[in-house]
């Protein structure tokens, strides 16, 4: 195992020292986990940092992991910026409409959480979120002239979508160990995104930290993790953690490419005074659509409100994920580390639709790609910063944060 290393080459530590929650799945959360965070948002947002470089004692990457790990911040408020970069296409809106219309298909309240959350996969996002311990919490994402706000108050959830005028209710349930439920969302805060980049730490890794900075008005040390492999497109994670609390603050994502950042999410604004009990209060504005779903919260169906951080990771942890990747309908797992390709088949030969079925999408969805060929046979790769997919003629899918020729070379060696 390759050491953690400080930015002076100081204070060096074994992988195998971290926590155990650290170390979970790190053969099978990429490029699982970065596809996730890279699905969470598309936009780009400047850089959030403060200027100037605060002067902090020295600290070795080993501990600063183990200070993110050990933080336990109950209570907060403040203003997140998230946003990537992929470098998709510009396909005149039909994105949006595609993302709108599957937070549609549930059950048809705009103000459902598992819903409009969907639409964190495109666009620049300004949200305000509050928490104060396990059972308030309270995320509003910022839109034009209107705002949309998901409420947790003790055992009702609460979703507002001020633009509609329609309403969501649900109850949290428990499981048998007295958890609360939670839903399969978006990373939204730097601190979701620092869970996931962290458990894809292995031998494959370089950690080390990388300075200070200034974050939202706080001190903050840098974080930088860098993978030793060649083929994988991601260049490097940056974590801001905040020197008082172990916070992360603010995380980005920079390409193996190089040039601007595929995902930058940061603290504008933080404050850990406990926030005000009524920012959780919510009654239903007068005129309003409430729509019930008490049955779905207490069947366990993932439409309640999540623990900050528990969203996306919660699927991705040990032997339950290795198990559903295996399992049937499942994918596989190629590779080591950040080179990992997960795949799977489609059961549809041809490739690509065609044909009278699928009109002119084949020949569409095909501009956008590269053709290929190699021992597979033949197929399309599906390009973006970060996260890249080859499609073969005989239906099976190669993914993972890593290139072009990675997924042939992936493709040729399963065959």
């Amino acid at each position: 195992m390759a050491p953690y290393e400080s930015g002076d080459n100081t204070g060096a530590a074994e992988v195998d020292d971290l926590p155990t929650g650290r170390r979970k799945a790190a053969r099978y959360v990429v490029p699982v986990a970065v596809v996730g965070v890279a699905a969470a948002t598309i936009g780009l947002v400047p850089a959030l940092a403060d200027s100037g470089d605060p002067d902090l004692p020295k600290i070795s990457a080993q501990q600063l992991i183990e200070k993110i790990a050990k933080s336990d911040v109950q209570q907060l408020s403040g203003t997140v910026k998230t946003g990537t970069d992929l470098g998709l296409p510009d396909l005149g809106g039909l994105e949006s409409g595609l993302v709108s219309g599957v937070a549609r298909s549930g059950d048809g309240s705009s103000a459902d959480p598992t819903s409009k959350l969907t639409e964190l996969l495109t666009g620049t996002h300004t949200l305000r979120v509050a928490e104060d311990g396990p059972d308030r919490q309270k995320v509003s994402l910022i839109e034009s002239a209107a705002e949309y706000s998901l409420i947790h108050n003790g055992k009702d959830v609460w979703g507002y979508d001020s633009k509609s005028n329609e309403v969501y209710h649900g109850t949290a349930h428990q499981d048998a160990k007295g958890r609360k439920g939670h839903t399969e969302e978006p990373p939204a805060t730097p601190k979701d995104f620092a869970d996931e980049a962290l458990k894809s730490v292995d031998d494959t890794t370089s950690v080390t930290v990388d300075g200070t900075v200034r974050v939202a008005g706080r001190d903050a040390y840098k974080l930088l993790i860098k993978p030793k492999q060649s083929g994988t497109t991601v260049g490097a994670i940056s974590i801001a953690v905040d020197a008082k609390t172990g916070m992360p603050l603010k995380f980005t994502l920079t390409p193996s490419s190089g040039g601007a950042a595929v995902i930058d999410a940061g603290f504008t604004q933080v404050d850990f005074a406990r926030p005000a009990a009524s920012t959780f209060d919510f009654t239903p504005p007068k005129g309003s659509k409430v729509t019930e779903n008490d049955d779905h919260a207490s069947k366990g169906s993932g439409k309640d409100f999540p623990k900050r951080g528990d969203g996306l990771a919660k699927g991705l942890e040990g032997d339950e994920f290795a198990k559903g990747l295996k399992g049937g309908g499942g994918f596989d797992v190629l590779g080591k580390g950040w080179n990992t390709v997960a795949t799977f088949d489609t059961g549809s030969k041809g490739g690509l639709p065609s044909g009278s079925a699928g009109g002119d999408l084949g020949g569409f969805l095909g501009s956008l790609g590269d053709r290929v060929t190699g021992k597979f046979g033949k197929g399309t790769v599906f390009s973006t910063r970060l996260v890249n997919a080859l499609i073969t003629n005989d239906g099976k899918v190669y993914a993972g944060a890593v290139t072009k020729d990675a997924l042939v070379k992936a493709a040729n060696a399963a065959k």
